[in-house]
């Protein structure tokens, strides 16, 4: 809900997208965040009979995100969370998000079960960021620019897939790690990544390990109703990464491969592999 002095115009309605950047309000959100999850664990009472998970993070912090030597380790946990701090507010816009990633990924409690604190941060930084206007969401423990909800859900369902598909499910993590590279983003390897995944679910799907997009839409085509404007769609779109002036042969001009043309292949490339396995799951003998 808008505040008095917003509806009443005293109070200018944010409107802008956060991208590349971190105003002074969603920073201070986000720090509490890391705050009441995870970092109240480094101070007093809970530090002294701190268990093996928090000390493992810290660790991992000082080692792998501060590169500092371990001879000059903090001797307390209220020192290391008096620098983490310092850092946070003080570092460029997207070492905030690196922070935060480095801390999902490396706090690994000892029971799942009895410890959401990562859970609990993840939905609590996407609800702020998506309140804030801000470009950017966790999906898949990983920090990337999408801003649709129904994307992020099409991404995050692609990644769920069972274990037969785990090839599919590599190439798309692969697409969203070099899609959400903060400071050098690899758009042109994204979509070849994304792309790679479409073919290693026609491969699976036909049990052709040279099969290609074609050929496996064929075999869906014989066995459930697949529109002709949609095959047609989904093979013009394997067709802009593969053919002489693709993306794959080099000759399209790096410059030329923008942020949206990734996202796009990305996001369409998910729903295209949740759409391919839920139509395998109808076929008939899949349903005996």
């Amino acid at each position: 809900m808008k505040r008095f002095s917003e509806r009443i115009g005293k109070k200018q309605i944010r409107q802008m997208v956060q991208k590349e950047d971190i105003d002074e309000i969603l920073k201070n959100y986000l720090w509490n965040g890391l705050l009441i999850y995870i970092f109240d664990k480094f101070k007093g009472e809970y530090w002294r009979n701190v268990r093996s998970t928090t000390k493992t993070l810290c660790q991992r912090l000082w080692m792998h995100f501060f590169n500092q030597k371990m001879d000059e380790y903090p001797i307390n946990g209220g020192d290391l969370f008096s620098i983490i701090k310092r850092f946070f507010f003080e570092c460029q816009w997207y070492e905030i998000y690196d922070l935060i990633e480095f801390t999902i990924n490396n706090y690994q409690p000892e029971n799942w079960e009895e410890d959401d604190s990562v859970e609990q941060l993840i939905d609590y930084t996407n609800h702020t960021l998506n309140r804030e206007l801000s470009a950017y969401r966790i999906v898949n423990y990983t920090i990337t620019e999408i801003t649709s909800n129904e994307e992020i859900a099409s991404i995050e369902e692609s990644l769920q897939i069972e274990d037969r598909f785990k090839p599919v499910k590599e190439h798309l993590r692969r697409a969203l790690e070099l899609f959400s590279d903060r400071k050098s983003p690899d758009y042109r390897n994204s979509i070849k990544e994304s792309i790679s995944a479409i073919e290693s679910m026609s491969s699976i799907i036909t049990g052709n390990p040279k099969s290609t997009l074609g050929q496996a839409l064929k075999e869906i085509e014989k066995i459930n109703d697949l529109h002709p404007a949609l095959k047609s769609a989904f093979s013009n779109l394997y067709g802009y990464t593969s053919d002489a002036d693709g993306i794959r042969h080099k000759l399209l001009d790096e410059d030329s491969i923008k942020q949206e043309d990734a996202k796009f292949m990305l996001v369409s490339c998910s729903a295209f592999i949740n759409y391919l396995i839920q139509k395998e799951s109808n076929t008939p003998e899949n349903n005996v």
